[in-house]
């Protein structure tokens, strides 16, 4: 890259930290769609943090491009995020970030193109990369069509989340239920205090499931959010999780509507969620609750890799 320096890091300064945060401010201006994950964006505040490092691009001593990498750990490959300034594209900026990314992270690593635009599309042709994953941003108006009630489930009791008390609980379903998910699952006390501490937090958006036979242990929970940086604000099935040991109760369309009456409530006109696409039982379940395929990110690797 012409002018152009990079270094990885497991932390960046704060001032660096905070010009990443612009950048990305400005990419998701520029395209329409966030060039990075919300993990991504929560990891440039975590400090050292050995499962992510960060690569930036350097030009005239201005920051240019971004690279967030969450290494390979048990069985799933390095994941990747990458964003480059609008006003530095076109300049092989991108192509060396996401080559740089591909070496480090090793066989297997997968590149995020959230939104999969063209100059994704575009890198990925010239890296000969292919499609290894996709996740779907699935939308509904919370008006219409009308929200089926919610029908009572026997013993189970839905409440509200009570504070770090139910913090255990709420790990141990969540790490049940998506331990084959490579972003979800292997959550600890710092992925639930991170998100805790945004301004988005309602401990009121936050459900859980119990049984009343036994109230102390968590069946299944719906955690929802609102993105206030939308104009006007949108609601989200943020995570909905439920305990194997539960399956087969009905508790995953009970909690998300849950969550769903709660946002309409809230006097919200649209709720968005993010599905793997080839869940075809969750594809399903959210289609039959009127929602609808928004946009697509894709996670890219190596061809040879799958």
């Amino acid at each position: 890259m012409n002018g152009v320096a990079t270094q990885w890091s497991e932390r960046l300064a704060s001032n660096a930290a905070a010009d990443v945060r612009q950048l990305l401010e400005r990419a998701a201006g520029a395209d329409g769609v966030a060039p990075v994950s919300e993990q991504a964006v929560l990891s440039l505040s975590a400090g050292d943090d050995p499962a992510v490092r960060h690569l930036i691009a350097v030009r005239d001593e201005v920051i240019t491009g971004y690279a967030n990498l969450v290494p390979a750990h048990g069985e799933h490959p390095a994941m990747a995020e990458i964003a480059v300034d609008p006003p530095a594209r076109g300049q092989g900026i991108g192509t060396e970030l996401v080559s740089a990314a591909l070496a480090e992270g090793g066989p297997g690593t997968r590149i995020w193109a959230h939104g999969n635009l063209p100059a994704a599309k575009a890198v990925a042709g010239r890296l000969g990369l292919a499609t290894a994953r996709e996740l779907w941003q699935m939308r509904r108006p919370l008006a219409t069509p009308e929200l089926p009630e919610i029908a009572a489930r026997g013993r189970v009791t839905i409440r509200t989340y009570a504070g770090p008390s139910d913090d255990a609980e709420l790990l141990r379903v969540n790490n049940a239920a998506f331990d084959w998910h490579p972003e979800q699952g292997g959550w600890t006390e710092r992925d639930l205090k991170a998100r805790r501490a945004e301004p988005w937090f309602d401990p009121k958006g936050l459900f859980l499931a119990t049984d009343t036979a036994e109230p102390s242990r968590v069946l299944g929970f719906h955690w929802t959010k609102v993105h206030y940086d939308e104009n006007p604000a949108v609601g989200e099935v943020y995570v909905v999780g439920i305990d194997p040991a539960a399956q087969g109760r009905g508790l995953g369309r009970l909690l998300t509507l849950v969550g769903l009456h709660y946002l309409r409530d809230r006097d919200l006109g649209e709720v968005l969620l993010y599905t793997e696409a080839d869940n075809t039982a969750a594809v399903h379940t959210y289609t039959r609750l009127g929602f609808a395929p928004a946009h697509i990110d894709v996670a890219y690797s190596a061809a040879s890799a799958e």
